[in-house]
């Protein structure tokens, strides 16, 4: 990822986005330092423009920001980190810098209308990370270098074993096995360029009564062609 420090002296904006809710969370501004040192602490780390030093977010009270991702913008000069809030974000003790609610996943799974299912797109983003950094020793990183096949053969393996599970097996062993299948379905998608999303995309626009008409209708008119 190439970064332009130099068309604002050395600073870029950091665009602060919770890696769950998707809510953003404040605006910072990073030199080459404090986004190296983010890299390597996994705590985001700003400039501060008025102090003319580094400071990591938390590291006097406590609400770190822990990286998941970071991306920079079409002109290379904007950071879009997306991050873990231990707490709350702004100084003032709100959640935001806006004053506005984010309410974390923990919370949510306690909630009753609430669901897990915003940590699918959570755990997406980390496998992204992992193939943006390859890091040695992960077993994501080694699916990965074992190319799309590997990883196409390896979700057949877990289907089947879910399979297994279902006829034969025990509930536990079910979420155990189809837990393993999600999981390695989601890193044959980010092999192909693809998210979680656009499967759930795809889901919605099937749950339209319509839909199969319109599947229908669009492959005879493509069968006419």
């Amino acid at each position: 990822m190439k970064i332009d420090f130099d068309k604002m002296g050395g600073l870029v904006p950091a665009i602060i986005q919770d890696a769950t809710t998707r809510n953003v969370l404040m605006l910072g501004f990073m030199n080459e330092e404090a986004y190296q040192k983010t890299l390597a602490t996994g705590h985001v780390t700003f400039w501060s423009r008025t102090r003319k030093t580094l400071w990591t977010k938390g590291e006097t009270s406590g609400h770190y920001l822990n990286l998941v991702d970071m991306k920079i913008d079409c002109d290379n000069d904007t950071l879009l980190v997306h991050v873990n809030p231990i707490g709350p974000t702004c100084h003032t003790g709100t959640d935001t810098c806006w004053g506005e609610e984010n309410t974390p996943l923990s919370a949510l799974r306690t909630q009753d209308a609430a669901s897990p299912l915003p940590f699918l797109a959570e755990l997406q983003d980390f496998i992204e990370q992992r193939k943006h950094e390859m890091p040695e020793g992960s077993y994501t990183t080694s699916l990965f270098n074992k190319g799309i096949n590997k990883i196409a053969q390896k979700v057949g393996e877990e289907a089947l074993e879910t399979v297994i599970e279902a006829t034969n097996g025990t509930t536990d062993h079910l979420v155990y096995e189809a837990s393993d299948l999600l999981y390695h379905l989601i890193v044959m998608l980010t092999e192909k360029g693809l998210r979680i999303e656009d499967v759930a995309e795809e889901l919605h626009r099937r749950h339209d009564p319509e839909w199969d008409k319109q599947r229908r209708e669009a492959k005879a008119a493509g069968k006419m062609k």
